[in-house]
C-alpha cells in the first residue's frame, strides 16, 4: 500500500455500523474531519434500522443496509428524499461489502461477518478488523486472502492494536512472546460457586469497557481473551509457545511484546476504543482524538497476576485449540455462540458454556486444516448443531 498523506481523502465502508464499535467509528471519523476527509461508502447494521438511518443521513452514505430483511421496509422511508440507497438481507450485505473502498472496517459480531469481510478484502484495500471469527474460524484462508489481495490488515481490537503498535515488524526474529492483557471482568475474584448463580444482567457489566452484549459476556468467561489468542496467532504469524496472557485489572496496559533481550514494550492508554479506531483510520500517522489522558500520578499502581484456568477454563481451551490447528477454533467459536446463545436465553448457566464448548472439542477432535471458506462453514454448523443438542 502506498503512502498518503494525513489530510488525503479516503473512501471508507463501516461494516456494523449500530454496535459499538461502529458508532465510535463514526465518532472518530466526525474529529478526523468528517465528510472532509471521508466519503462513507457503505453502513451496514442489523436489528436498528432507525439508528442505521440517522447514521447514514448524517455520514452522507451511499448505501445503507440491515442484514434483517424484515427492516428493509422501515430502513427504505427512513431513508426516503435522502438519495441514500436502502437495502437487505445477506446478499446485499456482502454486495454492499464488495464496494472498493480505501479502508474498511469490518465490525460485524460473530460468524456473520466471515463472508462480507471476504468480499471486502478483495478489493485489495486497508480491512481493520474488528472481527474476531475471521480469524478464529478461518485464520489461514483470511491471511492468505488479504496477502493474495496485497491488501493491508489493522487490527482494531485494542490488545492486537497494542501489539501491532509495539510490534518491530522488520525485527520479528527478535520476538520472544507476546502478552495479551486481560481485565479478568467483572468475576474476577468470584470463586466457582458464585460464578454458577451470575445472570446476564451481571456478566455484562464489564468494570472497565463499555461494550455490546455478548462481547461484555464473552470478556467476563473469558472467552473473549481465548478467541484473541488464536487472533493473535494468525495476526502476527507466532507459535502457540510465544502467547501469553496476563490479568491487568486496571486496563491501562493494553498489551506488551517481550523481545529476546529482555525488553518488553507495551502500549498505554486509557479504556477508550477510539483510539484504536483513530490509531487504524489514521494509520500511519496518528489523528488527534478527544480522549482522555493519562494521569500517572493518580493512577499510583498497576497490578498483574495469572489467570485462574480453573475458574475460566476457555484460555485452556483456546490453548488446545491453538496445539491443534486445523478447524479446531472454528470448532471452539461455533459451539461458543451456540453456549453464548443459551446463557443469554436462560437456558445454560454461566460456567456451563466452557463445559460445552469441551465436550463439542472433544467429539470433533482432528479435523484436518481448511481448504475452503465452505470447509469453516461446514465445521461451524456441525459444532452449532452439536452444542445445542446439548441444551436443555
Amino acid at each position: 500500500m502506498s503512502p498518503r498523506t494525513a489530510t488525503s481523502h479516503r473512501r471508507i465502508s463501516i461494516l456494523g455500523a449500530t454496535g459499538s464499535i461502529g458508532v465510535n467509528t463514526l465518532d472518530v471519523i466526525r474529529h478526523m474531519g468528517g465528510r472532509e476527509a471521508f466519503d462513507v461508502v457503505a453502513v451496514t447494521g442489523s436489528a436498528n434500522a432507525t439508528l442505521l438511518a440517522r447514521q447514514a443521513r448524517e455520514a452522507g452514505a451511499q448505501i445503507a443496509v440491515t442484514a434483517d430483511e424484515r427492516l428493509y421496509g422501515q430502513l427504505k422511508d427512513l431513508l426516503a428524499g435522502s438519495g441514500i440507497e436502502a437495502a437487505a438481507g445477506r446478499e446485499a450485505l456482502i454486495e454492499a461489502a464488495a464496494i472498493p473502498a480505501d479502508i474498511t472496517m469490518a465490525a460485524i459480531v460473530g460468524m456473520a461477518g466471515l463472508e462480507p469481510t471476504l468480499a471486502a478484502v478483495a478489493n485489495g484495500g486497508t480491512i481493520a478488523l474488528a472481527n474476531k471469527e475471521c480469524l478464529v474460524s478461518a485464520g489461514g484462508l483470511f491471511i492468505d486472502a488479504v496477502h493474495g489481495a496485497g491488501g493491508t490488515l489493522l487490527p482494531v481490537d485494542s490488545e492486537h492494536n497494542a501489539i501491532f503498535q509495539v510490534l518491530e515488524a522488520d525485527r520479528k526474529q527478535a520476538v520472544e512472546r507476546v502478552i495479551l492483557t486481560a481485565s479478568g471482568g467483572p468475576f474476577r475474584t468470584f470463586s466457582r460457586e458464585q460464578m454458577e448463580s451470575v445472570t446476564v444482567e451481571t456478566a455484562r457489566a464489564h468494570p472497565n469497557w463499555s461494550m455490546g452484549l455478548k462481547i461484555s459476556i464473552d470478556s467476563a468467561s473469558m472467552f473473549n481473551k481465548a478467541l484473541e489468542m488464536i487472533e493473535a496467532r494468525y495476526l502476527f504469524d507466532l507459535a502457540p509457545g510465544q502467547i501469553e496472557v496476563i490479568v491487568h485489572p486496571q486496563s491501562i496496559v493494553h498489551s506488551m511484546v517481550g523481545y529476546r533481550d529482555g525488553s518488553i514494550l507495551a502500549q498505554l492508554g486509557p479504556s477508550d476504543m477510539r483510539t484504536a479506531i483513530g490509531y487504524c483510520l489514521g494509520w500511519p500517522f496518528r489523528p488527534d482524538l478527544p480522549v482522555e489522558r493519562l494521569d500517572f500520578a493518580k493512577l499510583a499502581r498497576l497490578e498483574f497476576e495469572a489467570p485462574d484456568q480453573a475458574r475460566f477454563p476457555a484460555l485452556r481451551l483456546a490453548r488446545q485449540a491453538l496445539e491443534a490447528g486445523g478447524l479446531s477454533g472454528a470448532v471452539l467459536n461455533g459451539a461458543k455462540e451456540t453456549a453464548l446463545d443459551a446463557f443469554i436465553a436462560g437456558r445454560a448457566g454461566f460456567l456451563e458454556m466452557a463445559e460445552m464448548v469441551e465436550r463439542v472439542m472433544d467429539q470433533m477432535a482432528d479435523l484436518p486444516e481448511a481448504r475452503t471458506l465452505d470447509d469453516v462453514i461446514a465445521a461451524d454448523g456441525e459444532a452449532r448443531k452439536r452444542a445445542a443438542a446439548m441444551i436443555p
